[in-house]
């Protein structure tokens, strides 16, 4: 029988087909071998429609080449594709829209705004949100100054820390603000202090042209002044049932308002800025196994609202007291921050179990039902 295979969609970054995560890839293709699955990269790009084939991205592990060959469509489709302002965008809509009837093993979430609304459904993940307003006008912001010293502006659909404006009220009684914050190409806005009317304009003008949130801030400042958060990858197995892969913490480049590896920031194992940030290894672990059980009935929740996952990461705030609470929900993580801590048992494990998983969809895709009772 000839190997399953699967085909990890992704986009190009730029019009001179430069390929994301490229390195990754290739340990995927690699590992990939080692337990029979073919594996190739392609794009929408890629795709003659005509003829039903994909002119795809192989790497060879013998040359350590990659090369180009016209293959038929894969069993399964592994979607790595994030939003991004271009015609190549639009070209994976068309895809997704076309063979929407093949296997994915990840559908596409929705946008934070969607995604906090439907966490808000049910008390078991109300408590875990920040207080959230999506931004139509200033009186959204005058809301929540009212309740919340510190606030966070953010796009529904911004990725990496971009476009993401922090503001904390001064001293009681003054009507000055704090502000500071990343632009859309991640430039640092540097701290400064507003009243509140000049606070409105810059608001509206950072919310022109797009749909943005109001988020209350959790206090996250560490002794030294940066900003961190934790990073919580939760993945199905090669048995089909969601597991923990890992947690790691996420320290912000200075004057940084976010906690991003790709805007600076370095990568620290959990349990380590746990015990510095709650006080005790108890307290710590205390918080990773809440932590742990909250990913994994949030990943089966947001499964069954809006169709198959097979891995979510979870952008986690812990605050003095040990209390968690879910910033962003990411359907395409990146993985490298557990290869950043030193972590690379955790790192090998978050490459693997997506292939797992696809050898355990083709399993049960291509088993007749008679066989899986018999086995059962």
């Amino acid at each position: 029988m000839p190997e399953p295979v699967l085909g990890i969609l992704t986009l190009y970054l730029n019009d001179a087909k430069q390929l994301e995560e490229r390195s990754i890839y290739r340990r995927m293709i690699i590992e990939g071998k080692k337990i029979g699955l073919d594996v190739f990269v392609f794009t929408p790009m890629d795709v003659n429609t005509g003829k039903e084939l994909i002119h795809a991205m192989i790497y060879d592990p013998v040359s350590g080449k990659w090369s180009r060959k016209w293959r038929s469509f894969p069993n399964m489709i592994y979607d790595r594709c994030r939003i991004q302002r271009s015609s190549r965008f639009e070209q994976l809509l068309r895809f997704r829209s076309r063979y929407n009837h093949l296997t994915f093993l990840n559908r596409p979430l929705r946008n934070k705004w969607t995604i906090q609304q439907t966490f808000s459904q049910k008390t078991r993940f109300r408590q875990h949100m920040p207080e959230t307003l999506l931004y139509q006008s200033s009186s959204d912001l005058l809301r929540m100054l009212k309740t919340n010293p510190v606030l966070y502006v953010k796009p529904i659909n911004g990725t990496g820390g971009r476009g993401i404006l922090r503001i904390e009220r001064l001293k009681e009684g003054q009507s000055l603000y704090d502000i500071q914050g990343r632009r859309q190409n991640r430039q640092i806005i540097s701290p400064r202090k507003v009243t509140l009317s000049k606070l409105e304009a810059i608001v509206r003008k950072w919310c022109a042209g797009g749909r943005f949130l109001v988020q209350q801030g959790i206090p996250l400042r560490l002794p030294g002044g940066r900003f961190h958060d934790y990073r919580m990858l939760v993945q199905k197995n090669g048995q089909g049932v969601w597991e923990l892969t890992g947690i790691a913490g996420r320290v912000g480049a200075a004057r940084s308002v976010t906690s991003n590896l790709h805007g600076g920031g370095h990568a620290v194992r959990a349990e380590v800025l746990l015990k510095e940030w709650l006080g005790s290894a108890e307290k710590a672990d205390k918080a990773m196994k809440t932590a742990e059980k909250l990913g994994l009935e949030a990943a089966a929740f947001l499964e069954e609202s809006f169709g198959t996952l097979c891995e979510l990461a979870l952008d986690l705030a812990i605050d003095r007291q040990g209390r968690i609470f879910v910033l962003e929900v990411n359907p395409k993580p990146a993985r490298e921050v557990f290869a950043r801590t030193g972590d690379s048992s955790t790192y090998r494990t978050a490459l693997v179990r997506p292939l797992e998983y696809a050898l355990w969809v083709h399993k049960n895709k291509s088993t007749p039902a008679s066989a899986k009772a018999a086995e059962e």
